[in-house]
């Protein structure tokens, strides 16, 4: 799969999520058919052209971890972002993954 494509794939899965929810980056990888590539879809994400719309915020590692060096703004960001969406975060900056997960299906074109 070329980068750029890649890339494309990931954003679009993520734009799916909605507010209130997080993803972890195996689950993007797994949902663009690509499930060994979770530290790509972290590429993917630090290197996000469009921190709004894309929402990078919503991605934590597989034990509800926030990202130690979110790229726009560090923990505390990506923290504020998740609890302005109604996600609790905790004191260690990890969330509830069996309360705030997104189970919905991704649909890419």
């Amino acid at each position: 799969m070329e980068k750029h494509n890649f890339f494309n794939r990931v954003y679009q899965a993520l734009k799916q999520v909605p507010k209130g929810k997080v993803v972890t980056y195996g689950q993007l990888a797994y949902a663009i058919g690509a499930p060994r590539c979770a530290r790509q879809v972290g590429f993917a994400l630090h290197v996000n052209p469009e921190p709004i719309t894309i929402p990078c915020h919503r991605v934590v590692n597989r034990f509800g971890a926030l990202a130690p060096a979110f790229a726009f703004g560090g923990q505390d960001v990506q923290a504020a972002l998740l609890k302005e969406e109604g996600v609790e975060v905790r004191e260690d900056y990890t969330v509830d993954l069996e309360k705030y997960l997104y189970q919905g299906d991704f649909t890419l074109g």
